[in-house]
């Protein structure tokens, strides 16, 4: 059984950093790409960062290029968003997700495993 479970939500102040953290279990990790999404209410569901499955490619959106960075370690199959200068647009239910093998995709349907979320949120 394949398990994605975030963690590192949780209330900051505009300026602030957050790390996130994704612990997976039940799929061979170090043969997956990973990414975060994130979701505000009343939007989509938005890509935030990807990382291949090698490690060697990462992908982000404008928004969030130069301050967020997506980083593994196989060895905890474990993948991480560290949020740094964070807006309160930033605020949102941040969800992790994993496929096998690919580069860093930014399509919520080019993933096939998700987490059940953590929620940011970043006061003014």
């Amino acid at each position: 059984q394949v398990q994605l479970v975030e963690s590192g939500g949780g209330l900051v102040q505009a300026g602030g950093s957050l790390r996130l953290s994704c612990a997976t279990s039940g799929l061979t990790f170090s043969s997956c790409a990973m990414a975060w999404f994130r979701q505000a209410p009343g939007k989509e569901r938005e890509f935030a960062a990807a990382i291949s499955w090698t490690g060697d490619s990462t992908y982000y959106p404008d928004s969030v290029k130069g301050r967020f960075t997506i980083s593994r370690d196989n060895a905890k199959n474990t993948v991480y968003l560290q949020m740094n200068s964070l807006k309160p647009e930033d605020t949102a239910v941040y969800y992790c997700a994993g496929r096998y093998y690919g580069r860093a995709y930014s399509r919520p349907a080019d993933y096939n495993y998700w987490g059940q979320g953590t929620q940011v949120t970043v006061s003014s």
